[in-house]
């Protein structure tokens, strides 16, 4: 075992904050500060500091399992690999390749999310593959790529806010998700910045605000072309801005002086003085930014929803310019280079789509295989879980954990259960792991190389610090061990090194370029924001990398951004007399995703031990629930029971559940799978439901 302290990266959430790892003497690692990398300055949350417990022979799966007469019992690596070939053989052989599914994860390694996407392609050649990234920034990516050219979370690194004059925060409680991003807002107001925070609870993030606007669940849409509404009629254009930089305004504003203050008051709850006054803090100073997170984005109509919010940038010049724009803060660890190399439905590494004759001429070359032999895009990741067990007969599932994260959670249960074949690689046994056929251990994130893209869009080096336990071993080799039992025999290597510069080539040329980024860079710096091409050896030239896009020009064919020409629309669930209130779901501070891995963590769990429901002291009066009785909340999809929390921070007109707990307590089960047209984002954020008391 290495003895010298490691630097590294958090497995959580895609700040990646940078920590050392010790080996301890007695087995397992310690978490020091790094107080060097630039983006926590050696904070870090709760979840950081505790991560090595997961590492504990206590908590994690410690062999491969195999289902026999209804029950997992342990088996070896070569038995489990052996059954998992031939029942994907199985299913193949009998149903075509198409019934066979994959599902990835968005904290997925580059390495790995490359690698699953080419054995989908390659090896099984599917078409069903996708991720749960899916459900975490697909409507900022789909409304980003419409505006921009280019999606990239973040256009300029986080070092850029404090420097801005104001920031809208729409639908984040970064204060709780990503708490080390928050001394970026802090710095931002100690430099004369101002911060508005949209949110329809006042949590601790708006704690933090200027100005705190608390719009009805849904809303954020008509919001967004309010405020543009207020924009025009006050004649805070940039229209010089507009004429040189931009297509499509007259649209978009036509769209938007349709949406009167008025108007918009009465659909939000946002009063027409709060939309003046967060007009004037976001147009007075000379740099302005607007940053989304799920809120806005997990809708029906997430993409128009951030389109509508990228129209307030492109109107007053505040996108392409230094200390401006708009960008989206990820959630999940790797949820940015997860998308970009082949893991999503429609996509090829390097962000190429599937459906372009010459990204497809150019991967299948580095791949060594016929561009026709690759199948076309398939279900986004609802879709895809929606049909398992009917078109899809076996599943490969690799870093998730649908039966507590997706939407519609009890009938995607039913889903999983109904399959022939159910293969999960995961570290614990998740819930969605304990319905497997086969069950296969892996490596995380202390024990292994590989790297992730930040939400800056900055790609980092993870790097082993301890070596994992006898029986363990990684993606890479579970892909490599399957490809060739399936007759693949070569292209699936095991060290994440080869597996990167193989991505680099794949990549080279494409909207993600990563050609120019090396492992001995990656050592060398603090991370290296794509796009980077590589070097050109005639003149020496080192790419840099690029931390701030768009400041010549956007990334689409013109080099002009597009304004969307968005209206408001209802939600695909509104409240009526059966189910009067409206639902909307988020995570709290010592818990992450669907706590398969936080859940096992004792600190972690003492200071959020379960589920509950967040509801307004006028709501609890009228069903005669205190603080702490137990209360079910009841949609069209299901019923949850948890204990109440009243408090005056939320809206009468809603409550608000956690999703990182499996069981009676599942806010997912709720939840309403209405699709965006564009992004297929399921509409997490908002659905009609009734609050009843839960009596003895």
């Amino acid at each position: 075992m290495e003895t010298a302290s490691t630097p590294t990266h958090c497995p959580y959430c895609a700040l990646q904050c940078g920590m050392a790892l010790s080996p301890l003497p007695a087995g397992g690692v310690e978490v020091s500060e790094r107080a060097d990398f630039p983006v926590n300055r050696g904070a870090l949350c709760g979840k950081g500091r505790t991560a090595p417990a997961v590492l504990s022979a206590a908590v994690r799966l410690a062999s491969p399992l195999v289902r026999e007469g209804g029950t997992l019992v342990p088996a070896s690596w070569e038995e489990a690999l052996d059954r998992v070939a031939a029942g994907m053989a199985s299913v193949r052989t009998a149903y075509g390749p198409d019934a066979l599914g994959v599902f990835g994860g968005g904290g997925l390694t580059n390495e790995k999310a490359y690698a699953l996407g080419k054995f989908a392609r390659v090896v099984l050649g599917t078409s069903q593959i996708d991720y749960n990234g899916r459900f975490c920034m697909s409507s900022a990516a789909a409304a980003g790529t419409k505006a921009f050219g280019l999606d990239r979370g973040l256009p300029f690194p986080l070092e850029d806010i404090p420097r801005t004059g104001c920031v809208i925060l729409v639908g984040s409680n970064l204060a709780e998700t990503m708490p080390p991003a928050l001394r970026y807002f802090a710095e931002l107001r100690e430099n004369g910045g101002t911060l508005i925070v949209v949110d329809p609870r006042r949590t601790k993030t708006a704690e933090q605000a200027d100005l705190h606007l608390a719009p009805r669940p849904g809303t954020d849409l008509a919001l967004a072309l309010g405020l543009l509404h207020l924009v025009v009629a006050e004649g805070r254009t940039d229209e010089a801005y507009i004429a040189e930089r931009t297509a499509g305004w007259e649209e978009a504003r036509a769209a938007a002086m349709a949406h009167w203050p008025e108007y918009v008051e009465r659909i939000t709850g946002v009063s027409v003085p709060e939309l003046r006054e967060a007009v004037r803090l976001f147009c007075e100073p000379e740099a302005a930014m607007v940053l989304t997170a799920r809120g806005p984005e997990q809708q029906s109509k997430g993409t128009d929803t951030v389109g509508a919010w990228i129209n307030l940038c492109l109107a007053t010049g505040r996108a392409g310019r230094p200390l401006s724009g708009y960008g989206c803060l990820t959630g999940q660890g790797n949820g940015q280079g997860g998308r970009e190399h082949g893991q999503k439905a429609d996509q090829l590494p390097g962000y190429r789509k599937l459906t372009d004759p010459e990204a497809r001429r150019h991967v299948a070359g580095v791949w060594g295989v016929d561009p026709d032999s690759l199948p076309g895009p398939g279900r986004s990741a609802y879709e895809l879980l929606d049909a398992l067990g009917t078109d899809i007969r076996s599943l490969l599932l690799m870093g998730s954990n649908p039966v507590v994260s997706a939407p519609r959670a009890g009938h995607v249960e039913e889903r999983v259960r109904s399959l022939d074949f159910l293969v999960v690689c995961d570290v614990v046994l998740s819930e969605t792991a304990a319905l497997a056929d086969v069950v296969l251990p892996v490596t995380q994130w202390a024990e292994e190389t590989g790297t992730t893209t930040s939400l800056e869009g900055r790609v980092l080096l993870r790097r082993r610090a301890v070596a994992p336990p006898a029986g363990i071993r990684s993606d890479l080799e579970v892909l490599h061990g399957l490809a060739a039992r399936l007759g693949v025999e070569k292209g699936f290597p095991t060290d994440p090194e080869e597996v990167f510069e193989e991505l680099r080539r794949a990549s080279a040329g494409g909207p993600a370029d990563y050609s120019g980024i090396s492992y001995r860079r990656l050592m060398e710096e603090q991370g290296v924001f794509w796009p980077c091409p590589a070097d050109k050896p005639e003149t020496g030239a080192v790419h840099p990398g690029t931390p701030r896009l768009f400041l010549d020009r956007f990334a689409t064919e013109d080099g002009r951004a597009r304004f969307a020409p968005v209206t408001h629309r209802a939600l695909a669930e509104e409240p009526d007399d059966e189910y009067p209130l409206l639902l909307t779901t988020g995570r709290v501070v010592a818990q992450y995703q669907s706590g398969a891995q936080t859940r096992r963590v004792a600190e972690l769990n003492a200071a959020a031990p379960g589920p509950f429901v967040e509801l307004h002291p006028r709501l609890a009066a009228r069903l005669g629930a205190a603080d702490g009785d137990p209360v079910a909340v009841v949609s069209r999809r299901g019923r949850a029971v948890a204990p109440a929390r009243v408090t005056a921070s939320i809206r009468p007109d809603t409550v608000f559940m956690p999703f990182h707990w499996p069981g009676e307590g599942r806010a997912n089960t709720l939840t309403n799978p209405a699709l965006d047209p564009t992004s297929r984002m399921p509409e997490f954020k908002a659905c009609a439901v009734r609050v009843e008391a839960v009596r003895p």
